[in-house]
């Protein structure tokens, strides 16, 4: 009946799939390379009727109501810190913004008593065969499964193993972008929200930690066509951040001084997701590894409707994945692509490549007609899907 399904990834796509697959009465099982839990990280964003209609109905929206940050308001200034632009919370922050840590937290307790968690390990090896599918382990153990979605984001490992190399599937949008924490107090009081300075394709920006007010977090993008770097090696990172914002002013030393020190950065390209088609056999993506968009792709809201509708096609064609797997895709791409589309404007609206650019964008944001058009559209986009009810499961829930 393909109920025994294994996940790879547990930051947003996975617990929320898990917990749907439960619901149905599959009995999932999430890997995740990881040892735990990801904590803090960018904070994430729900707007418009879809992403609340899903939220409801996995009765998150209290408790997410309960942690959500307020918003994350924006102040673009020049190099004396004199300001240029505000954009209220809502434009960045949809109609609830809440930490990504925080969400894979909820997302983690709702769906654990569904599912079995495997922290520290990942897929290695994927054999299909004509019954399920012989799953290798880092960890060196193999275990069969009736399907593998592939949940692990981006750079998906399931995605390059089913599909083929990352490279034909991961499409560079001409910008990067990096965040790291630091003290606050290096950098005197910050206001809530993000304060950010523009130099033609670059930006540069600190904001105040939303749990600590004595941390903050810097985010950085710049314009760059496609790199070679590697992703495990810290300091070649933090050397193309230090070359793409040398001899710039304002804050950025006190920045770069406070990057050369930290642990954990995250760097990565601003790219865009496109699959041809979402399965393969009995393999199949969802969230970002199948239709995402670094920043601005509204990928977490899409992340969740997604796999509420995975689940769902799955419970309503028993045994027939090829069916689900098909009506799945069917539902939800064009409605992916429209959600992606808001990825490709990002780079561009953050770090213009001009100075004719960055006024430009001042001045067309601080028009309130036309930043309202903009929040409106970002609603509509997000609601352009009709969410289907599915059949509840009547059996014993849990494992």
């Amino acid at each position: 009946m393909n109920r025994n399904v294994l996940i790879s990834g547990a930051s947003v796509a996975g617990p929320a799939l898990a917990y749907w697959l439960g619901r149905h009465g599959f009995h999932p099982t999430v890997v995740e390379l990881a040892p735990a839990l990801r904590e803090g990280g960018q904070a994430v964003d729900f707007r418009g009727e879809t992403h609340r209609t899903v939220l409801d109905r996995m009765g998150l929206l209290p408790e997410l109501r309960r942690i959500q940050t307020g918003g994350s308001p924006m102040r673009f200034v020049d190099e004396d810190g004199r300001t240029l632009l505000r954009l209220p919370a809502e434009f960045a922050g949809g109609e609830m913004e809440v930490l990504r840590g925080d969400l894979a937290r909820v997302l983690y307790e709702h769906s654990a008593p569904y599912a079995e968690y495997l922290f520290g390990d990942s897929v290695t090896g994927l054999d299909e065969t004509s019954s399920g599918v012989r799953v290798d382990f880092r960890s060196g153990a193999s275990r069969d499964f009736d399907l593998v979605i592939g949940a692990d984001g981006l750079h998906s490992h399931v995605r390059r193993l089913a599909f083929g190399p990352e490279e034909r599937y991961v499409n560079h949008l001409g910008y990067y972008f990096a965040t790291w924490q630091l003290p606050n107090d290096s950098h005197g009081e910050l206001e809530k929200g993000s304060v950010g300075y523009n130099v033609p394709g670059r930006l540069a920006s600190i904001g105040v930690d939303h749990r600590d007010s004595a941390q903050a977090g810097a985010f950085l993008v710049f314009a760059s066509p496609a790199v070679s770097y590697d992703r495990h090696d810290l300091e070649q990172q933090k050397e193309l951040i230090g070359n793409a914002f040398s001899g710039i002013g304002w804050e950025v030393p006190c920045l770069l001084a406070s990057l050369h020190q930290t642990p954990d950065l995250h760097f990565d390209s601003i790219s865009r997701v496109d699959v041809g088609t979402w399965s393969t056999g009995r393999v199949c993506l969802v969230g970002d590894a199948a239709c995402g968009a670094a920043i601005g792709g509204m990928g977490t809201g899409t992340a969740m409707v997604a796999a509420y509708v995975l689940a769902g096609e799955l419970a309503r064609a028993p045994g027939e994945y090829r069916t689900a797997f098909t009506r799945y895709e069917k539902r939800l791409r064009q409605y992916a692509r429209g959600c992606q589309a808001g990825g490709g404007r990002t780079g561009k609206f953050l770090a213009p490549g001009t100075a004719t650019g960055i006024r430009f964008r001042n001045a067309l944001l601080s028009r309130p007609l036309f930043l309202n058009g903009m929040l409106k559209l970002g609603e509509k986009v997000s609601s352009t899907v009709a969410l289907p009810e599915y059949p509840a499961f009547s059996g014993r829930v849990g494992r």
